[in-house]
């Protein structure tokens, strides 16, 4: 990929293991303790099939942002591959949708945490307790990464072992209450039902490219990207599939009635009271570590497009002590805060998930468009895909289909936000050519 933008100032402190733990804190967060009784409400012990298709997506995913991450070394992860593709309009329509798809992620995990936490904290019931609650999760957070790329990537580490060791205990202490006869099929799956869950699953799959978006602050890209991705990618789906066969095969048809916590009910079968609260901290600490993982990569969108002249000049700026664009990190925690509180999970988890699907497949299309703009280039030896356009065109048709199953409403909803999105760049391309001929028109005049 050409490289005509400026240097970042921003330090290299991500290596291969920390992009491979930041991948499955950000991918592990509240989804994977809601969704396989969600799942399985349609399918029973089908479901499987749908953590199946999104399994085959998501490694085919991975395989377009291990290709063009390998050749990026600023910052913007996927609005950068976009961008550079496709031009500026399709940057800004990237940029936002990217940050809509995060920001409401972000504000749907926010809400999960009160929920999880109000058992044991009552007041956290009450509305304006629960809105203090959440400005001090997003202040804390916030005020880490601020500080330093590596204070947020340490919380990271932390939170993703922090989670993955009691996830990977729990599959094993499940195991001997397992019965195989909850995992028979006694429903057939139909390619409408798998479509559906799917795109609901999907979400618990999210944030395997968060991480590219430190491009600026990644040690050798070349190498650690597709180690890091692959690796965090292939723990997660071992992962997901492992809880889910366990959970089908400890609750069985129980599992559909247990919505709100069905890990926690596995492990109150296999541990009893104590398990229970082991994985409701558990699960806190992972929408921790996820939160924090999206305020430390998804603020450098925002610092990404204010380099590039799409947003305000403001958003760029670098902190002269942390070398952290701190102006974006608190913009992005801020607007986070906003939506926590005036939204719900379910909603904010299929906005998140359709916004998301968007973005990744104009990064399939960017894979194969970037290869054609690189042979101009110099070339640097990276990874890439094998087969040609192959890969990237399969995980377009997957990502399609995935899209097929959205809801009027939820097209509707991201039609008119992307309009919008039009109406505000053709505004903002007009005011600079306004704001250009009149400084012409000054210089000719002096």
């Amino acid at each position: 990929m050409p490289s005509f933008t400026p240097p970042e100032q921003l330090k290299r402190e991500i290596g291969a293991r920390a992009q491979a733990l930041a991948c499955v804190n950000l991918m592990v967060g509240t989804g994977i303790f809601v969704l396989p009784a969600l799942v399985a409400e349609g399918l029973g012990a089908t479901a499987i099939l749908a953590y199946i298709a999104c399994g085959l997506l998501v490694f085919l995913l991975a395989l377009c942002f291990a290709e063009l991450g390998s050749k990026t070394t600023i910052s913007g992860g996927p609005y950068t591959y976009i961008e550079k593709a496709f031009g500026p309009y399709a940057g800004f329509l990237a940029g936002n949708l990217y940050l809509l798809g995060a920001v409401a992620s972000d504000a749907a995990l926010a809400n999960a945490l009160p929920d999880l936490l109000q058992q044991f904290i009552p007041v956290l019931r009450i509305d304006v307790y629960r809105i203090i609650f959440q400005l001090i999760v997003f202040g804390s957070l916030a005020w880490l990464n601020t500080g330093s790329v590596k204070g947020g990537i340490r919380f990271a580490v932390v939170a993703g072992v922090g989670k993955l060791v009691p996830l990977l205990l729990l599959v094993v202490i499940a195991i001997p209450h397992v019965q195989t006869a909850n995992l028979k099929w006694v429903t057939e799956p139909t390619v409408g039902n798998i479509g559906s869950a799917s795109l609901l699953l999907f979400f618990a799959f999210l944030g395997l490219e968060t991480s590219l978006c430190n491009g600026g602050e990644i040690k050798n890209p070349a190498r650690t990207v597709p180690l890091g991705i692959f690796g965090g990618v292939s723990i997660v789906l071992i992962l997901y599939i492992s809880i889910q066969l366990v959970t089908q095969g400890t609750l069985g048809d129980g599992l559909s009635a247990q919505k709100e916590a069905p890990l926690a009910a596995v492990a109150s079968i296999a541990l009893g009271e104590t398990g229970k609260l082991l994985l409701i901290a558990v699960a806190s600490l992972s929408i921790l570590g996820s939160l924090n993982g999206e305020i430390l990569s998804m603020p450098r969108i925002l610092f990404a497009a204010a380099r590039d002249g799409l947003m305000p000049k403001t958003l760029a700026k670098v902190h002269p002590r942390f070398a952290t664009p701190h102006i974006a990190i608190l913009v992005y925690a801020g607007i986070g805060f906003l939506l926590a509180v005036s939204g719900g999970f379910k909603q904010l988890a299929i906005v998140a998930s359709v916004s998301l699907l968007l973005i990744y497949l104009g990064v399939a299309f960017a894979t194969i468009r970037l290869r054609k703009i690189e042979r101009n280039a110099s070339r640097t030896k990276t990874f890439r895909v094998p087969g040609g356009s192959l890969i990237p065109l399969m995980t377009a048709a997957g990502i399609i289909w995935l899209l097929s199953n959205s809801s009027k409403p939820e097209v509707i909803s991201i039609c008119v936000f992307t309009g919008g999105l039009t109406v505000l760049y053709l505004a903002m391309l007009l005011f600079k050519k306004h704001q250009y001929n009149k400084k012409r028109g000054k210089l000719k005049t002096a």
